[in-house]
């Protein structure tokens, strides 16, 4: 049983909700003070009053002093590509020297590289490679992070990347969203033949991926040179028809309406956005897509953070993800990912993490049992250092996790 009573603490921050949160309504966290949070077979089911008593026996439970500690959700990561062979340390020296991505993608870099790693990875070397990033997150107070197949564009390994998190999802504390991403890049193989490629992933993989029930949504890399919006469009909805739930990589280095598309198939997510039109702002604010930003990943490519105050003001549900990848953001950093949010993306404290729980597990399609401190809810819970939550970009770069409790059960 994962029975745990967390006593006192002097901050329980629970942005409370069971689905994404729009405009003024990210600012609102629902703080309380010096409460008693109880959770009973992992799930959170008392949250007391000071001087308020629950009918439990307290011998049947592993008692927490929170005093002088705040209480947060676990974070929510929802946009990852952890599970991948060998790294790309070359480029970060040739984007150092002024190339950009497109030219390193062009050369022989990029995902095409990390793809010809991961086919020559066996399965344990990529559980193995995969466990320790999942350590290095769940230090940081990551309980849920969302995976992304996509580093083998071919049929056996992207199941074996999927087979991988299944696995891990199985082992380890940290709860995995699979997704599969066969449309990441066009690998070597099939270069001047992407509708073909797009036949392949609809016809071919969508079928396995669903009958063995190896992800839970599918992914595009919706962007010029790679796949455009009409077939984004197509294997969009064939994926849809399988059940899958809908993300897109939408307007990351060219405006293309990766945005728009999202809104109009209603996805689950449209994610990066750096170059997103006031068209695609408006669309999202109208529909339920989570525009999820990953200023990780601006910072290491120098480019210019997504709109992230544009969004929250016309009314978009905004969601934060690392994008931990071997290439244009090498980094689980949840200090930084607050740091830059605020510093250089104007989100208020506040704003930030509303959008690295509540809203980010609305990223995921899990809004109504994880990414806030509510009753009936699976208890995946954090207790910094300090007295409160506005520690996290205050104390910049620096992590300041304590313990995570995941499902009730004390991990760190």
């Amino acid at each position: 049983m994962n029975n745990i009573l967390i006593r006192d603490a002097t901050q329980i921050v629970t942005c409370s909700g069971f689905e994404g949160k729009r405009g003024k309504d990210m600012s609102d966290l629902n703080v309380i003070e010096n409460r008693t949070v109880i959770v009973t077979d992992g799930v959170i089911s008392h949250i007391l009053k000071q001087g308020e008593k629950a009918n439990i026996n307290l011998s049947d439970y592993t008692v927490i002093d929170a005093a002088g500690k705040a209480l947060l959700p676990g974070f929510v990561d929802p946009h990852t590509h952890f599970v991948f062979g060998g790294y790309r340390e070359e480029e970060f020296s040739w984007r150092m020297r002024g190339e950009n991505y497109m030219e390193i993608m062009n050369r022989g870099g990029g995902i095409v590289n990390t793809t010809n790693s991961t086919r020559e990875s066996t399965e344990d070397e990529l559980i193995e490679a995969g466990k320790m990033r999942l350590d290095t997150m769940l230090r940081l107070g990551i309980t849920t992070v969302e995976g992304k197949s996509g580093y083998g564009l071919d049929r056996e390994t992207e199941l074996k990347q999927l087979r991988v998190m299944q696995y891990l999802n199985k082992v380890h504390p940290i709860d995995i969203v699979p997704t599969f991403m066969g449309a990441h890049a066009i690998p070597k193989e099939w270069k001047g033949r992407g509708d073909e490629f797009i036949d392949f992933n609809i016809n071919e993989m969508f079928p396995i991926v669903a009958e063995k029930q190896l992800a839970e949504c599918v992914d595009i890399f919706c962007e010029k040179d790679v796949f455009n919006i009409k077939q984004s469009r197509r294997y969009l909805k064939a994926a849809s028809k399988y059940g899958f739930k809908l993300k897109i990589h939408a307007d990351e280095i060219t405006r293309l309406g990766g945005a728009e598309l999202a809104a109009e198939l209603n996805c689950l997510s449209a994610d990066h956005l750096l170059q997103v039109s006031d068209k695609g702002i408006h669309d999202m604010s109208n529909s339920d897509v989570v525009a999820t930003l990953l200023p990780l990943t601006a910072f290491s490519l120098k480019e210019k953070y997504a709109r992230a105050r544009d969004m929250i003001d016309a009314g978009c549900i905004v969601a934060l993800a690392t994008d931990l990848n071997p290439g244009s953001s090498f980094s689980s950093s949840v200090p930084l990912l607050f740091a830059l949010a605020c510093i250089y993306m104007n989100l208020s404290p506040e704003e930030a993490l509303t959008a690295f729980t509540i809203n980010s597990a609305a990223a995921v399609g899990r809004a109504d049992i994880i990414g806030s401190i509510d009753v009936g809810k699976q208890a995946d819970m954090i207790l910094l250092q300090y007295p409160s939550y506005k520690f996290l970009p205050y104390n910049v770069g620096m992590n300041i996790v304590q313990n995570v409790i995941k499902k009730g059960e004390l991990v760190i």
